[in-house]
């Protein structure tokens, strides 16, 4: 059945960049606020960098996403689609995908030796193993943390959806703990005040005085709290018209649509508003990969939810002449077993999965790697380490990777343990 196509930006004349730049100037009028007007005119490689991770929540298959092995043992009815990328092949659930693909590379031989949940989540958000001595924080937390930005008055670190095993700021502090909004679709809550501006200036006057008799004599505990400075960034973001960022009915009826209807979906259009805005990392989840039991129905579910809200998101980016300055991540804890269970499904593999990488200057249709077709060789033709995929990440973001700090505990780490992946960096990264 012929998919609809994604909607295109109506031509004005004007090169996107060019017109971006006259709106940044007042002669035009976007949906989002500034963060100044030279931030507003940047776009494509000149504008600061920001992650976008679509978490594919429970381990997707990646026969039945990116590694498809149709007519085989293996297979299962999942049939393969040709794409934009030659000589590959996705599965044929992603119809709009496979036109937007070649903006993208894939890996399809990541390995991990974590194969349940939590710990395999918190490998795949982190680049470490689970160590009972130390919390590492996710590289969400990471990027925020090593490139802060005054001029952003929203969380710079965001998470959309219920994400069962979210990342966390770790040795870096509660305070680098992603923002939660649990639904897109419905208003951010706990941002505007619930009374008249001189009651809510009464109340902080009040409480002004009950925390200056609180550090009286304990000044290095009450600053261990950060009480403070969160109230301080609380009231900043409550007052900023950066928050315009969550207002999805800003957007254009058939752009909200294009995405999908869904709560994942409208979060991917919220993504792309927030690193608009200026936000660093995003995080959308879409849980239901965990398909122990009906796998192909699950993951025929899933598909009509992600597949046009990744290939949505992806086009978005690029027509608004942002993808070039935001990485994309598509990926989960890890795959499922080749094997078909009793129960029509599969069950966990850490061993030879796929993910999605591309945008924020890295090189496109790139193909890495191969898993056996029968199913016989657990272990992947040119297997890729999490670390290494990590340490592709925080390079092309401008992060030094490599270098090493000290936790509050007195133990030195590394940010990342891994070393880039030079094929899918651009000569100048």
């Amino acid at each position: 059945m012929p998919q609809p196509p994604l909607p295109q930006y109506p031509s004005t004349g004007l090169s996107r960049r060019v017109a971006l730049k006259i709106a940044a100037a007042g002669t035009l009028s976007f949906a989002l606020p500034a963060l100044d007007l030279r931030a507003a005119a940047k776009r494509g490689a000149e504008r600061e960098k920001s992650l976008i991770t679509l978490w594919l929540a429970g381990g997707p298959s990646q026969l039945e996403t990116w590694d498809p092995h149709p007519g085989t043992q293996v297979g299962g009815p999942t049939k393969a689609l040709a794409t934009m990328v030659p000589g590959l092949h996705i599965a044929d659930l992603f119809p709009h995908t496979a036109e937007q693909i070649h903006e993208l590379s894939v890996i399809r031989s990541l390995v991990s030796k974590e194969g349940d949940h939590e710990r395999g989540a918190y490998f795949l958000k982190t680049g470490y193993r689970p160590d009972p001595t130390v919390t590492h924080p996710s590289i969400a937390a990471l990027v925020t943390q090593q490139q802060a930005d005054s001029r952003v008055e929203i969380p710079r670190n965001i998470l959309i959806g219920n994400d069962p095993f979210p990342g966390r700021g770790g040795y870096l502090g509660d305070k680098f703990d992603p923002f939660k909004v649990f639904n897109p679709q419905d208003k951010v809550s706990n941002v505007t005040a619930n009374v008249d501006y001189q009651r809510q200036q009464r109340r902080l006057s009040n409480l002004d005085i009950i925390e200056q008799s609180f550090r009286k004599n304990r000044t290095a505990a009450a600053d261990r709290t950060q009480h403070r400075q969160t109230l301080q960034r609380a009231l900043t973001m409550m007052t900023s018209e950066q928050l315009q960022a969550f207002e999805l009915q800003r957007e254009p009826a058939t752009i909200r649509a294009a995405y999908g209807e869904t709560s994942f979906g409208q979060g991917c259009l919220m993504a792309r508003r927030l690193v608009e805005t200026g936000v660093k990392a995003v995080q959308v989840t879409l849980d239901g990969f965990d398909t122990h039991a009906n796998n192909f129905d699950g993951h025929q579910e899933n598909a009509a939810i992600l597949d046009p809200a990744l290939a949505m998101l992806l086009n978005d980016l690029r027509q608004r002449d942002l993808l070039e300055s935001t990485v994309v991540l598509c990926i989960g804890e890890f795959g499922r077993t080749p094997n078909i269970n009793a129960l029509d499904g599969r069950d966990h593999w850490p061993t030879g999965f796929s993910a999605l990488l591309g945008g924020g200057g890295l090189r496109s249709g790139v193909v890495i790697g191969e898993t056996d077709p029968t199913g016989a060789k657990k272990d992947p033709v040119d297997p890729i380490e999490v670390p290494d995929l990590y340490a592709t990440i925080l390079a092309v973001l401008g992060v030094e990777y490599a270098q090493e700090v000290i936790t509050p505990i007195g133990r030195p780490l590394a940010l990342c343990e891994g070393s880039p992946i030079e094929r899918l960096l651009l000569p100048s990264t």
